[in-house]
């Protein structure tokens, strides 16, 4: 039997988008369920958190959309490291290490929640351009 993925209400914040007081309040009325530890602290189940994220990002599993980023017939890919991931109001920054060089690409915070980006995860950049240009160092 596969083991349930459990975070911790503060982990739960981050990907949801909220404050960890929110979470908090969430889990006392009863609108997010948790599991308890020995020592009685909160655990909630990655079921309970996807099940709060907007519904466009529910067609599939959590894993399923995961995987599905490499599916893609784009060709361009650069697969590195997330060595920094920033997220301020609606846009993020993540910067990848690929080899010794980082690309750092703009995308939506709500990507950055649904994808689960963390620091010193593996994920690829996909680029897709009309033109490439050569400059001598």
């Amino acid at each position: 039997m596969e083991r349930l993925k459990m975070f911790t209400p503060r982990d739960a914040a981050k990907i949801l988008g909220v404050s960890y007081p929110t979470v908090k309040q969430w889990i006392y009325h009863g609108k997010l369920k948790t599991d308890k530890t020995q020592g009685g602290h909160h655990r909630i189940p990655e079921t309970e958190i996807d099940r709060l994220l907007p519904s466009a990002s529910r067609t599939a599993p959590a894993e399923a959309r995961r995987k599905n980023f490499r599916k893609i017939s784009g060709r361009n890919q650069l697969v590195g490291r997330v060595i920094e991931v920033k997220v301020s109001g609606l846009m993020a920054q993540v910067t990848l290490s690929i080899g010794d060089q980082h690309i750092t690409s703009i995308i939506t915070a709500d990507a950055v929640r649904e994808l689960r980006l963390k620091k010193g995860q593996m994920a690829a950049a996909l680029i897709k351009s009309t033109e490439v240009m050569i400059v001598l160092p």
